[in-house]
């Protein structure tokens, strides 16, 4: 694949870069205080964890009808989600400490949801991060079945009602996750990013195998051996904890780079995105809901997404301190500050992208 270059002719982009690191780094100096997280981060991490492990002991050691079980699945799933975006996220990014012991410990919770985290870190931190919204570079915007995310690529019959059965799949995310790492983890081996992030690629592989192996076991082999329901039972439910994780995730994530007024650039021949990084991570990415206390707090500020992108090693408790200035800076530089302004206009956002990204030859919205 083409190697990627960010480069803008316009000095003004340049001034902004250097503006917002600035006011943002004079922030923590002023207040004296870390970037990174804090007893508040502690509570939440446990939390998502609470959440998740509590239903799943219930079930395992108590007797109850099926429709609880139905019930602490999605509850799980509601946890699993909290753990993915409020705990691992952030500490696969290195934000949750300045302690890098630390951050693979809470980057591992990524395996209560099955994944991987070494193809977490490749698809997310590098790919994602350095290349949001780019066709065929960014693989959070790639298209998916019956689901077009992107403006470049090609469109099916089928994407002309993906705002009604889009939601549907967003959450078999997890569980194509669970399969997709396998294929993933080949990939990202051969195009040699086990090495860039210092990994010995068969010592990777082996790890995932022998950590999914445990999880299913633990998830799926445990309810079987010591409960009453039969073994189909206990997959449905699985399945119901997997889609709720899905649901939660996959529309979160949507609303902060496919919704109205983003970007999706394409390089030119010599593989030139005519933008500098920050102005291109602006224009790609969404905030939303930034008043939403319990959103913020659930979600793991991944309603600041603007200041995720630019600031991924922060951590999102300081989000919502330091969005204020983001866009203060941004304004002064003649720069868009994408902000939706509640979480249901970011829904109405998105599905109306949803809406024009599932009709042949539709434009950018501007």
């Amino acid at each position: 694949m083409q190697t990627l270059k960010f480069v803008s002719p316009d000095q003004k982009q340049h001034l902004f870069a250097d503006a917002v690191r600035k006011n943002v780094n004079d922030y923590f100096k002023e207040k004296g205080i870390s970037t990174k997280g804090n007893f508040s981060l502690i509570l939440q991490t446990v939390a998502m964890l609470t959440i998740y492990i509590v239903p799943f002991v219930l079930m395992v050691a108590v007797p109850m009808s099926i429709w609880v079980a139905v019930i602490l699945c999605i509850i799980m799933g509601v946890g699993t989600a909290g753990i993915g975006m409020a705990v691992m996220h952030g500490a696969a990014h290195g934000s949750y400490s300045n302690k890098e012991w630390i951050n693979n410990l809470f980057a591992s919770t990524m395996y209560a949801l099955g994944g991987n985290v070494f193809t977490w870190k490749v698809q997310h931190n590098i790919l994602h991060h350095t290349f949001t919204n780019i066709n065929e570079y960014d693989q959070d915007i790639a298209s998916k079945g019956p689901i077009r995310l992107c403006e470049h690529a090609p469109v099916l019959k089928i994407h002309r009602y993906q705002y009604i059965h889009a939601f549907f799949f967003y959450g078999l995310m997890t569980i194509f996750k669970l399969f997709k790492d396998f294929f993933q983890m080949a990939e990202f081996n051969r195009d040699g990013y086990a090495r860039q992030l210092q990994s010995n690629p068969t010592i990777v592989y082996l790890k995932m195998v022998a950590v999914k192996l445990t999880y299913f076991a633990v998830i799926i082999g445990l309810p079987i051996l010591l409960t009453p329901f039969t073994w189909w039972q206990v997959v449905i439910g699985f399945v119901i904890m997997h889609w709720t994780t899905g649901l939660i995730l996959g529309t979160v994530f949507q609303l902060a780079h496919v919704v109205e007024g983003l970007d999706m650039p394409l390089p030119d021949k010599s593989g030139v995105i005519e933008s500098d990084w920050a102005v291109h991570e602006l224009h790609t990415t969404a905030d939303f809901a930034r008043n939403n206390l319990f959103l913020n707090w659930y979600i793991g500020g991944l309603n600041f997404q603007i200041e995720h992108h630019l600031f991924p090693h922060i951590c999102h408790i300081h989000y919502r301190n330091i969005a204020p200035i983001v866009e203060k800076t941004a304004r002064e530089h003649g720069l868009n500050y994408n902000l939706k302004p509640t979480f249901f206009a970011a829904l109405k956002s998105h599905v109306r992208r949803l809406k024009e990204l599932g009709r042949p030859g539709a434009p950018a919205i501007a």
